[in-house]
């Protein structure tokens, strides 16, 4: 991130953001790359951890502290995290599956619901 001056660009079909989480446990910044989708001015995010049997710890983070950043497109927002539900996560799902199939194949593997997360910018 910093060598790119916050610009990020793609991980596979998706466009790629940086998060940063305090971490639950050791209260330290953690980073974690992630594929998303916009969604009007929220970044989409799966906590599928490639189909893992438990959530991913940036995720379990943002559990403990909803409040984080995200670096992309050469920027830094501070973004509140929720989880999506009902007929907003099946709708969600649809586009996220849709352009990245991958996350389907994941869902497979476990037999956790994957979490669909928006990012909302902090106004």
């Amino acid at each position: 991130m910093r060598l790119t001056g916050g610009r990020f660009g793609r991980i596979g079909p998706m466009d790629a953001l940086l998060l940063t989480t305090k971490g639950r446990k050791s209260g330290e910044q953690r980073d974690v790359a992630l594929n998303y989708l916009l969604d009007g001015d929220a970044y989409i995010v799966v906590a599928s951890y490639a189909g893992e049997d438990r959530d991913p710890a940036w995720w379990n983070n943002l559990k403990a502290q909803p409040e984080a950043e995200v670096a992309v497109g050469g920027r830094r927002l501070k973004v509140r995290a929720r989880e999506s539900e009902g007929a907003e996560r099946a709708r969600l799902w649809r586009e996220i599956t849709g352009k990245d199939p991958a996350y389907a194949e994941y869902q497979l593997r476990t037999k956790r619901r994957l979490p669909v997360i928006a990012l909302e910018p902090v106004h």
